[in-house]
């Protein structure tokens, strides 16, 4: 079983020819709510995945914005622990997509800020904690620190993008970044490998967009070129990434074969508008992997080459 602890937000989302300059105006096309949130899009993915009971804690307001949310994790079968804010609006994200698929967003937290390390249930049955930084972040380290003690394997997103101290990530059994929040934490601008080195966390994935994904797990090198697919909206794809990869973990899965169900996933999801809505099932992501060939080994020299594993 898997246990996810989070933020969950309503997506308002504007379709344009091109993100926003500052000071700029766009004249946008379309506009639509979708549920969201990096925390509650990672419990949905997980639960789409298949075979792992998916249990969520999150904060939400008072609120009509609330309803959606609750509705889409439900839907999708996981098991919520709400604690309800008062005095606090749901969390809420302003995203604009453009023509060639790439987001801005803007979040406003609100109830997502009122997590305490209290709202923690006992993990007992779970086999792993999944994070991410939309909720503060001592109580990240509060929940990581309570697995910790349980016996859970804690896996943190540490997105968005900030800095952490070594408490949290001397925590973590696995951390989920991409090449920017690599760079980030590992206070380096160099290549991949160089980055990697500097992070002290047993596994560490790193996704890479249109490259793929690698992993340095105990010390070994996998990667995982990507999945060529027409995409449309990339929102969400990460958070479905690491829902996914957790899932295929809990299942018993070897990392290797993790990957390439989460890059999958990730690829099926940049194909759909919304963050949940886009959320593929284990089946879809199977029908896709089974039309897929094996990496080549010129992919997979490319992707160790723009690493910088071979160097």
């Amino acid at each position: 079983m898997i246990f996810v602890a989070g933020s969950a937000n309503l997506d308002f989302v504007v379709r344009a020819a091109h993100i926003p300059a500052p000071g700029e105006t766009v004249l946008g096309r379309g506009f639509k709510t979708y549920p969201g949130g990096k925390g509650a899009n990672q419990a949905v993915a997980a639960a789409r995945a298949g075979a792992v009971p998916t249990h969520m804690l999150l904060a939400l307001g008072d609120d009509a914005y609330a309803v959606p949310l609750e509705a889409s994790l439900h839907v999708a079968g996981v098991q919520r622990h709400v604690v309800r804010v008062a005095d606090q609006a749901t969390g809420t994200a302003f995203i604009c997509v453009s023509d060639d698929a790439e987001n801005a967003i803007t979040v406003a937290p609100g109830a997502n800020l009122a997590l305490r390390a209290a709202d923690l249930p006992a993990l007992a049955g779970f086999s792993h904690l999944l994070l991410q930084l939309e909720t503060p972040v001592p109580t990240v380290t509060a929940y990581a620190r309570a697995a910790r003690a349980q016996g859970v394997k804690v896996v943190l997103n540490a997105a968005p993008a900030q800095h952490l101290d070594a408490e949290l990530l001397a925590l973590l059994d696995m951390l989920i970044v991409n090449q920017g929040e690599l760079a980030l934490l590992a206070g380096h601008q160099g290549s991949i490998a160089e980055c990697l080195a500097r992070i002290a966390v047993p596994c560490v994935v790193v996704t890479l967009g249109a490259h793929g994904c690698c992993a340095r797990c105990d010390g070994v090198i996998l990667t995982q070129p990507a999945f060529a697919v027409k995409s449309i909206d990339s929102t969400g794809a990460g958070d479905t990434f690491c829902g996914v990869l957790v899932a295929a973990l809990s299942r018993g899965s070897g990392l290797e074969q993790a990957l390439r169900q989460a890059g999958a996933a990730g690829a099926l999801a940049c194909t759909r508008p919304g963050a949940q809505s886009s959320i593929p099932t284990q089946a879809e992501v199977s029908g896709f992997l089974a039309r897929q060939p094996e990496a080549t080994p010129a992919q997979t020299a490319a992707l160790r080459t723009y690493g910088g594993f071979d160097a």
